[in-house]
């Protein structure tokens, strides 16, 4: 069962929407503290998610462009804006589509069945899934996940990120700038003892599959991949 998670702070909407999607066979799930939204996408692991503009705190493009940066989920943006230049908005901050307040239920379900076609059926991508390997190492970006021998682990968008980074340079060094524009967020300045925090937890989930030395600093320049584990994964 697809599940649908409902990001409204207008009690009577919200309610009016999940009553209608749940009759369709969906599960939905209502955000009720709006501050705290990326973490109930972790909980729910929702298949679309339908989003307000208007929210306490913070607007729902800024909590879009947090789902962006682990799902590609599909976004449908619900506000009652109706100028041209909110549905830019929403289209850049990584939504899928617009819909205008006050809306038709049948208009929604129709873009909701639209979307989830496109993600997952029969209009989704028949592209094998990418998986970059090295020496026995397997990086599944789309996943955010990373295996070796017979344990795998789940990995942040940014680590994930840092990790191909380095294994498609491998065995060149990935510069410092390379790896820096890779954790940029255009909300948020990354310096360089951000690079280093990230560097260092991307050591420890090598770490996690019993990889140890996997990233070699390369001092004034950048870190390159060291495939220390190949021994290891030839046994």
């Amino acid at each position: 069962m697809q599940t649908i998670m409902i990001v409204e702070d207008d009690h009577k909407i919200a309610e009016h929407l999940h009553s209608y999607i749940e009759k369709y066979g969906y599960h939905v799930y209502k955000v009720t503290n709006f501050d705290h939204v990326i973490e109930a996408f972790h909980i729910h692991k929702p298949d679309l998610v339908l989003l307000d503009v208007n929210l306490p705190s913070y607007d729902g493009y800024y909590w879009c462009r947090q789902i962006r940066k682990e799902s590609i989920c599909p976004v449908i943006f619900i506000s009652a804006r109706v100028g041209e230049m909110d549905q830019v908005m929403a289209l850049e901050n990584g939504g899928d589509d617009f819909i205008t307040k006050p809306f038709h239920i049948e208009v929604v379900m129709a873009k909701i069945r639209s979307q989830l076609r496109r993600a997952y059926g029969e209009y989704a991508k028949q592209a094998e899934e990418r998986v970059i390997e090295r020496e026995g190492l397997k990086l599944y970006p789309e996943r955010l996940e990373l295996s070796f021998g017979s344990k795998n682990i789940s990995l942040s968008k940014k680590e994930a990120d840092l990790i191909e980074t380095l294994m498609e340079r491998y065995p060149r060094v990935a510069g410092r700038e390379d790896l820096l524009e890779k954790l940029w967020d255009e909300q948020t300045y990354i310096d360089e003892n951000t690079l280093n925090v990230n560097i260092t937890r991307v050591r420890k989930k090598f770490q996690e599959l019993d990889i140890k030395d996997a990233v070699e600093t390369v001092r004034g320049v950048g870190y390159r991949l060291h495939v220390s584990w190949k021994k290891v994964g030839e046994e």
